[in-house]
């Protein structure tokens, strides 16, 4: 007898607008504005009710799912493998950014494809509904799976956007694209 189908929701977050940029400041937090995103994002998503809140360990996003801690009274898991991808110090980063982005993931090195699998695996083996605060590649990562697609950038996800997929058997699927973006129209 096989098991029973089980699949659930996972909303990724990214996280609010940051008091620095990514290429000045290795681990900056969120700006004002930043907080402000952050509440609205917990308001819409506080609905939902509590469930397994999860956060990149860098400080926006820690910033940005403080929000929803204190509306489910929840401590945020910290985990590593939904952290920024790895990328030079900040001397050369935005060079190489501006290339990475433009990439198929073949093209780029393997530390890079190696964090994207490790994206991928820990998403796949989230078993329940979940709230994933983490960033702007990352969710292009689990988006790009999704879809099929080997870009890099598939979609750009504003700060505080929610972008929902399904988890099923370990299989990702779009249910809702931040920004009304389509993702019938992604698929080329």
């Amino acid at each position: 007898m096989s098991a029973p189908h089980r699949s659930h929701l996972v909303h990724l977050v990214r996280h609010g607008q940051a008091a620095h940029g990514w290429v000045d400041h290795p681990d900056p937090g969120l700006s004002e504005h930043g907080c402000l995103e952050a509440e609205a994002m917990a308001a819409s998503l506080g609905t939902l009710g509590r469930r397994r809140l999860v956060t990149s360990p860098l400080l926006r996003c820690r910033q940005t799912a403080r929000a929803l801690e204190d509306r489910w009274g929840v401590e945020a898991e910290k985990v590593s493998s939904v952290a920024e991808v790895p990328a030079p110090d900040l001397d050369g980063r935005m060079a190489w950014l501006q290339e990475a982005l433009r990439s198929k993931w073949s093209e780029l090195p393997a530390q890079q494809q190696r964090w994207r699998q490790g994206v991928l695996g820990f998403v796949r083996s989230i078993t329940e509904p979940a709230v994933v605060v983490t960033h702007f590649v990352a969710i292009n990562v689990v988006v790009g799976a999704a879809l099929g697609r080997e870009e890099v950038v598939c979609i750009t996800p504003g700060n505080c956007s929610v972008t929902t997929v399904e988890i099923s058997d370990g299989q990702i699927r779009v249910v809702e694209l931040p920004g009304g973006q389509d993702s019938e129209v992604l698929v080329r």
